[in-house]
């Protein structure tokens, strides 16, 4: 006797065993579909194919200047569904649990934020959160994908420090620009008043100019 096995469009299922010898250490590994299995000889396990929206968080870690930055970020990540790397992922993440695959990928996602956030500026990681983003999604892909798994997007959540260095590059910037908008408004102005003078000096002389 036995029971047919179904998983749904974010499951796959992974069928060992059976009732003849050549199937008895033969695995099948079925996406979104079906499979029979012989009860007492067949083993059928289940693997989560949905996405997982994971926060990778690293805390006061120092800069290439030496400020101490809090970093979270959003990812999206899934189990690939392609027949090849679905085996990957079933050989290195079959049994555990969804939680313990995306705390697999959140340790992953952090070292490599630490090395990068090790490489950079504040300014670089304030002003360019998604040139940041991008670096950090480019080297961890590699690495997540040996066990299976793909970034669909990461992004950057939250920047900040304890030791008020962005509030003072905030206030800074800030400053910046009302200094350059008054020094705008204090140019059109002279031009302003240039260009009067110019069109008064034009009248004087077009009035009071000897006529033949």
């Amino acid at each position: 006797m036995g029971n047919v096995h179904t998983a749904g469009p974010s499951e796959a299922l992974v069928v060992s065993g059976g009732c003849g010898a050549q199937d008895s250490d033969k695995k099948r590994y079925i996406s979104g579909g079906y499979a029979w299995a012989w009860c007492c000889v067949t083993d059928v396990q289940k693997i989560s194919l949905a996405i997982m929206s994971l926060t990778p968080r690293c805390e006061m870690v120092e800069t290439a200047e030496g400020v101490p930055l809090t970093v979270t970020g959003i990812a999206q990540c899934k189990v690939m569904a392609e027949y090849d790397l679905l085996v990957m992922a079933c050989e290195q993440l079959l049994g555990k649990t969804k939680e313990e695959i995306g705390y697999l990928v959140i340790q992953t996602l952090e070292g490599h934020l630490r090395s990068i956030l090790g490489t950079l500026t504040v300014e670089a990681v304030f002003q360019d959160r998604d040139q940041f983003a991008k670096l950090v999604r480019e080297v961890a892909a590699p690495d997540v994908g040996k066990i299976g798994i793909e970034i669909l997007s990461f992004t950057i959540k939250d920047v900040f420090d304890n030791v008020d260095y962005l509030d003072s590059l905030g206030r800074a910037q800030t400053a910046n620009v009302k200094r350059n908008a008054a020094i705008s408004v204090a140019e059109a102005e002279r031009d302003s008043g240039i260009r009067q003078s110019e069109c008064d000096k034009e009248r004087l002389d077009a009035r009071f100019r000897p006529t033949r």
